[in-house]
């Protein structure tokens, strides 16, 4: 039998956004086209189909990922958030706030991925994780606006929003070191 010719599909179960999916797809599919093709969820972007732009960012077990460049079958025993897990309208994340209030977007297309990449890299920092630009290789990083930049640098924006972009990311991030009221 050519490989070609055998039964490429088998059936999977996402948890995604706190909800299971079951499917039966092509062992081949990417989990972008998965989110975007079989279940309909179409905040997750496909910008440059190459891990290079960030469009299509989402959340696997709290880490952020370029969905385009991985299998959805690897994501079985996974928890998957989108943008469509995130917030709402009329119930927006505190970061999808700051988005609007900073004008943190222009054509929008960009913008979940660049808030799920946010939220993730948020996570990575409080971790400890340095990057590039961390002046120390320990403890908490702090996030000023070259370590921001340098974080999100993976997520690119065709209509330059940058300097918007990295402002709500630093007054969300500001609001979660602030003790609560």
């Amino acid at each position: 039998m050519n490989w070609i010719d055998a039964d490429t599909e088998a059936p999977l179960t996402l948890r995604i956004n706190g909800a299971p999916h079951s499917l039966r797809i092509d062992t081949r599919v990417t989990l972008l086209d998965v989110l975007r093709e079989h279940l309909g969820l179409t905040g997750s972007k496909k910008g440059c189909d190459h891990g290079q732009c960030g469009a299509c960012t989402v959340l696997v077990n709290g880490r952020r990922i370029n969905s385009c460049l991985s299998l959805a079958m690897m994501h079985g025993d996974d928890e998957i958030t989108t943008i469509e897990g995130i917030g709402a309208p009329g119930s927006l994340h505190p970061l999808q706030s700051a988005f609007i209030d900073a004008d943190g977007f222009q054509c929008g297309y960009c913008t979940p991925g660049q808030i799920c990449s946010a939220l993730g890299m948020l996570q990575e920092a409080a971790a400890g994780w340095p990057s590039h630009a961390s002046e120390q290789l320990e403890g908490e990083q702090p996030l000023d606006t070259a370590e921001i930049r340098e974080r999100m640098s993976g997520n690119l924006c065709r209509c330059a929003a940058y300097p918007r972009i990295v402002e709500a990311i630093a007054t969300y991030a500001a609001t979660l070191a602030e003790p609560p009221a």
